[in-house]
């Protein structure tokens, strides 16, 4: 069964990202909303963590609008890949269920 986690709190300032890191599986996916799209940053915590997780076969997705907002669309890693809220709806379709960590 695979699971889209769904991450909305900066990794700045919260654990949400590293405890999620922990229990995925590499069929998983990430989506970074709203904060969260911090930890799609080169030099956020969990960066290696994530990196090997990406490596193995995760899906790391961040949310347009978020990026955007937050002034970070040229300052994302390179291996995570923006997506829209039509690119939510159809991860949230592919994915057997949806785990939000707050």
């Amino acid at each position: 069964m695979t699971t889209l986690h769904t991450i909305n709190k900066s990794p700045f300032s919260h654990s949400t990202l590293a405890s999620c890191l922990q229990v995925c599986g590499k069929q998983d996916g990430i989506l970074l909303l709203e904060d969260g799209v911090f930890g799609a940053l080169n030099n956020a915590p969990c960066a290696e963590e994530l990196s090997a997780m990406i490596t193995a076969g995760l899906k790391v997705y961040a949310l347009t609008g978020d990026v955007k907002a937050r002034g970070l669309l040229e300052k994302l890693r390179s291996d995570v890949i923006v997506t829209d809220y039509n690119g939510f709806v159809q991860l949230s379709i592919e994915h057997n269920c949806v785990q939000s960590w707050y």
